[in-house]
């Protein structure tokens, strides 16, 4: 049991000492979201499994508050509605559950963010691409080595380690980081 405490902190040690290295880019995603809620835009993000999860918290971060009471920020988590997905599921493909959603609900200043470990979530992929169709600015959330998403979108915080679970923190810590800016410029 001590084995795998300590090797899980290592190794969560060594994912934090590679996020450290991309502030530039975690700084850059900070503004894109400034800049769009600043225009009336809203944040939408998406994921699945673990990732969907990580979508739904962030959104809620900016829709409630992160640590400050601020007016709600416009954010969304397309992960979220289960009727949707399973619709969408059902009738089009899982494939599609998210890229409908874009094709929907996207409109111009949004930012649109897939959250993939893999870099190769077909759906995120395909929502991905549906968002730069409508001319929108992309962020992934990505592991490894950012996989099809990496190259498909504007904006690429990559952890690259092959670790599903250090990755996913360095989500989740980076995406409370970037809330944390966000929420500063508008308190």
């Amino acid at each position: 049991m001590q084995q795998i405490i300590s090797r899980s902190i290592k190794k969560h040690k060594e994912a934090l000492r590679l996020i450290e290295a991309k502030y530039k880019i975690i700084n850059k995603i900070a503004k894109l979201i400034i800049n769009s809620l600043e225009n009336n835009g809203k944040i939408i993000f998406m994921g699945n499994g673990g990732s969907a999860s990580d979508a739904q918290h962030l959104a809620a971060e900016l829709v409630g508050r992160f640590k400050k009471n601020r007016k709600p920020l416009a954010a969304i988590s397309l992960s979220a509605n289960i009727a949707t997905l399973t619709a969408v599921g059902n009738d089009f493909g899982f494939e599609e559950i998210f890229s409908r959603q874009i094709e929907s609900l996207a409109k111009k200043d949004d930012v649109v963010v897939g959250i993939s470990t893999s870099g190769n979530s077909r759906n995120v992929i395909n929502a991905i691409t549906q968002a730069k169709r409508l001319k929108l600015k992309t962020v992934g959330f990505l592991g490894n080595n950012g996989g099809a998403l990496g190259r498909l979108v504007d904006v690429a915080l990559t952890v690259p380690i092959c670790d599903t679970p250090r990755i996913q923190e360095m989500h989740i810590m980076a995406g409370h980081i970037i809330c944390e800016i966000v929420e500063e410029h508008f308190v």
